[in-house]
């Protein structure tokens, strides 16, 4: 029977929700990182990547088979693949090599654009399946077990204060926090409470442009915009989560007698066009560089401002 090594099809354990930030004597907390999630297992002079989904994705990031010299162990580990940019990660950037499927084009990206490893867990090691130890004890062990050098660091982790841990992030403008029980199992492909995620958001009032319906003529998305500096809209995005009943009514009702013929931004197909005077609240995590926004959430119209308050 093969073991977990040599089947090579786990899927990652989940975070459960989110929640806001918090201290707790039996947690630990640790960066949430912006990058791609990935099991690596390693053994000596070889190394296979599976991503969340157990797809192999080993041939799209070549300068990690350098992650064998990190340890003398068999090992799988638990981690995410991120790019630095600017002492930071960058999830653009990773998500940038995560699309390259040229050979000649990885082989570039992997000097100009170099991945690097963060594990945050160790799964098994030399044969054996060590996930039902507690996680503070597979810490233990993770640290112990592999040695960092240009392509592999460890986590580091604080005990019980997330709240201060927290404020640091976000005044550092990185993504977030995971807090873990310290005596955490873990179980394959499980989404879990054990494990919660305190994420820096952004909430920004845009103005509704526009919107897009779908087959069966119900409101769909939102798109939205902004004016910059010399009065011009400009293009911030698409929000489809969190919108209400009531609110798609109120949009649709203004839409009967403020519709556009022009469309306002290129390459939005099927959409309709309103007059820029609706505004709204979006909840979201970062901009790119494009100024749209990464995993928006709308909170609602804001029925108390008009575009001309943001001009």
């Amino acid at each position: 029977m093969l073991d977990l090594f040599q089947r090579k099809s786990l899927e990652p354990m989940l975070i459960g929700h989110e929640v806001e930030p918090f201290d707790d004597e039996d947690s630990l907390f640790e960066l949430k990182l912006d990058g791609i999630r990935c099991i690596a297992y390693i053994e000596r002079g070889k190394v296979t990547l599976k991503n969340k989904r157990n797809k192999d994705v080993t041939l799209l990031y070549p300068e990690l088979q350098e992650l064998s010299a990190c340890t003398n162990k068999k090992v799988i580990l638990d981690g995410e693949i991120i790019v630095f940019k600017e002492g930071k990660p960058d999830f653009f950037s990773v998500q940038k090599r995560s699309l390259l499927t040229d050979a000649f084009k990885i082989r570039l990206a992997t000097k100009a654009i170099p991945v690097h490893f963060v594990a945050f867990d160790i799964l098994y090691i030399d044969g054996k399946d060590i996930t039902q130890l507690p996680l503070i004890k597979r810490k233990q062990i993770l640290n112990e077990a592999i040695k960092n050098n240009a392509s592999i660091s460890i986590s580091r982790y604080i005990l019980e204060r997330g709240k201060d841990f927290f404020k640091l992030v976000k005044e550092n403008d990185l993504e977030g926090i995971v807090g873990k029980k310290i005596d955490s199992f873990y179980y394959f492909g499980k989404r879990t409470k054990d494990w919660k995620k305190i994420k820096v958001m952004i909430d920004e009032d845009l103005i509704i442009c526009g919107y897009q319906i779908d087959e069966d003529g119900n409101l769909k998305d939102l798109i939205l915009g902004e004016y910059d500096k010399e009065r011009k809209l400009i293009y911030r995005g698409k929000v489809y989560l969190g919108i209400s009943r009531e609110e798609k009514k109120t949009i649709l009702d203004f839409a009967q007698d403020n519709t556009l013929k022009k469309a306002t931004f290129p390459g939005q197909a099927s959409a309709v066009w309103i007059k820029p005077e609706l505004v709204g609240t979006v909840h979201y995590m970062q901009k790119t560089k494009t100024k749209a926004m990464r995993q928006p959430v709308w909170k609602g119209l804001r029925l108390d401002k008009s575009a001309e308050d943001y001009i």
